[in-house]
């Protein structure tokens, strides 16, 4: 059963990521009683959430569901910037660069149109008249979605996170696990210290961690976190050609799928490789870049980026992609718990959904809205 949709309902959202965050307000804006627990707060250095920037875009092959929740993601931000006055949004578009596989492009070229997303398909000489600063070796063509851009996540996260508390909700700064489940419910949360926290509903949006949590809810690992590098490279003093509105964020789907921040509130060139890596301990894991992870980055900078292939080294950031067992998200009850919730796979490209996968959450949890299909635990059975 559903948590009363009354005001009386007591809610626990456990994780205040992009996912948990974002469900805790909706549900608080809703007139729900909501205490928000994570161990170390909102945008931190060990969350999936954390980390300065992501991308925002609507660009998703033939699924009509991720785009239907990014283009209602951006409205949502938009309007809580006003309402915060808090920037977490830069419109600078999206250049998606296109190898030899083509035929996922294909598929966004049809689904922006089907939902009606600007974009242009480009040449390469398109592509070499607009932005002279790229280097196209193995480029075919691309596409150009104009409503994408950045968002500001760890400013977010904070945001999101200090508009639940100046509205009334409770947060309580602690690990938590799951009670136990007796006669098709759980029976709390059990904190830190040893106590138990007690509601009608609980929703467990806790990232790469929600695996050791449920470890034996699926045949395979609920989330699975792997390691994840990004660089950021210093552009030359003066530079503008790296850095918006010249260069817009950008994706290159090549062997390898690069992807790139420009601007990065003047923090540099943000790079990353989005292949998977290998799996790792969120709360553990050394945080240190590879050696080899970095000469990648160089060399994939010097192929597209020529003017930048002796660019110094500003930052780099082991961060970790909370993976699903297909890569897809979801939201969906705990097949013996009708009050339990879990909320997650985000696997690299979540952060952007999180404002409309919030709202999705709290209408489910208190049967406002009916779950999203696409996102059932079934599918895993």
């Amino acid at each position: 059963m559903p948590a009363r949709s009354d005001a009386s309902a007591h809610i626990v959202v456990l994780g205040a990521g992009a996912f948990g965050g974002w469900t805790a307000w909706h549900l608080g804006q809703a007139g729900h009683r909501v205490t928000l627990v994570d161990p170390w707060g909102p945008g931190n250095a060990r969350a999936s959430s954390g980390g300065d920037t992501r991308v925002l875009r609507h660009a998703y092959g033939n699924d009509l569901v991720y785009i239907d929740l990014a283009a209602r993601s951006l409205v949502l931000f938009r309007e809580c910037e006003q309402r915060w006055n808090t920037p977490l949004f830069e419109r600078t578009g999206l250049l998606w660069m296109v190898q030899d596989d083509e035929q996922y492009e294909l598929a966004c070229l049809e689904s922006l149109n089907s939902a009606g997303i600007p974009h242009q398909r480009l040449s390469v000489d398109d592509l070499q008249r607009r932005w002279p600063q790229l280097g196209l070796d193995g480029v075919r063509w691309a596409f150009f979605e104009e409503a994408a851009g950045v968002l500001l996540a760890r400013r977010s996260c904070a945001a999101v996170f200090a508009a639940f508390v100046s509205a009334g909700g409770t947060s309580v700064p602690s690990a938590a696990r799951p009670g136990p489940i007796r006669s098709g419910s759980m029976d709390g949360v059990l904190l830190a210290d040893g106590t138990s926290l007690h509601a009608d509903a609980y929703v467990f949006a806790c990232g790469p961690w929600l695996g050791q949590l449920f470890p034996d809810l699926l045949s395979e690992p609920l989330v699975r976190p792997t390691r994840q590098e990004v660089f950021t490279f210093g552009t030359p003093a003066g530079d503008s050609l790296h850095q918006p509105p010249q260069l817009p964020v950008w994706s290159d789907h090549g062997p390898t799928f690069w992807y790139g921040i420009p601007g990065n509130e003047g923090r540099g060139f943000k790079l990353g490789d989005d292949t998977r890596g290998a799996e790792f301990d969120p709360t553990q894991g050394e945080r240190e870049p590879s050696a080899a992870g970095l000469a990648a980055a160089r060399d994939y900078l010097a192929l597209r980026f020529p003017a930048m292939k002796d660019a110094p080294l500003l930052e780099a950031r082991v961060c970790q992609y909370a993976m699903s067992p297909d890569g897809d998200f979801f939201l969906d009850r705990h097949p013996e718990a009708s009050n339990l919730w879990l909320m997650g796979g985000g696997s690299g490209h979540g952060f952007k959904h999180g404002p409309a996968l919030g709202e999705l959450a709290a209408g489910c949890v208190t049967g406002t809205r009916e779950p999203e299909p696409h996102f059932s635990l079934e599918r895993f059975a």
